[in-house]
């Protein structure tokens, strides 16, 4: 039995994107306001491991207000044709304007240039006035690389709690449970098993 869930991880992501038809990176990312008030949606898992599962958005956003306001998140991974579930919690860091850099440019043109045009979750008044600001976006960086928007980058959500959720016949689910504990010399895992 894998006692690392970070390994253990890796094991069913790996499974996952051989298995899932469409974005076995697909996770559920819910923040909370200052107030405490909770919102959920989901996006793009791009880099994951010891130190963290890393997602990447307009910081201007809802998600990136909460996110500034209350530097903490839950991620939630669902498998449905493996049958299976991860939930992540922990403290949410930004990545490094470098990292940033260095993932915005491997996004498509398109992509990169909407990240330009769009004051994401704030009111629209039309579509056409979005793809009014997308042209005139592709016409400013036409013939030239488009640069990371100072507004947009990536989170890291430092995992403190892991969950592991195996389906089981009868609603007998198996559940393990990895919580981070500071030790001496670094961090290590504690796993203990919950009732389904």
């Amino acid at each position: 039995m894998v006692d690392d869930p970070i390994a253990l991880f890796d094991d069913w992501f790996a499974q996952a994107q051989a298995k899932e038809l469409n974005d076995a990176n697909a996770m559920a990312v819910a923040t909370a306001d200052a107030s405490g008030a909770p919102s959920v949606r989901m996006v793009l898992l791009k880099d994951h491991g010891p130190e963290g599962f890393t997602f990447y958005t307009n910081g201007e956003s809802r998600k990136g207000d909460e996110l500034a306001a209350n530097p903490c998140a839950a991620l939630l991974f669902h498998w449905k044709s493996l049958r299976r579930q991860v939930r992540v919690e922990g403290p949410v860091e930004r990545v490094s304007s470098e990292e940033a850099d260095a993932y915005f440019a491997t996004r498509g043109r398109d992509s990169q240039l909407g990240a330009w045009a769009s004051d994401q979750s704030h009111p629209l008044p039309s579509r056409d006035v979005f793809e009014t600001r997308y042209e005139a976006m592709r016409e400013q960086f036409e013939g030239s690389d488009v640069p990371r928007p100072p507004h947009w980058g990536g989170w890291r959500v430092v995992p403190e709690r892991i969950e592991f959720w195996q389906d089981r016949e009868h609603r007998l689910h198996e559940r393990r449970l990895f919580c981070r504990e500071t030790a001496p010399g670094g961090d290590a895992w504690s796993e203990t098993l919950l009732y389904p």
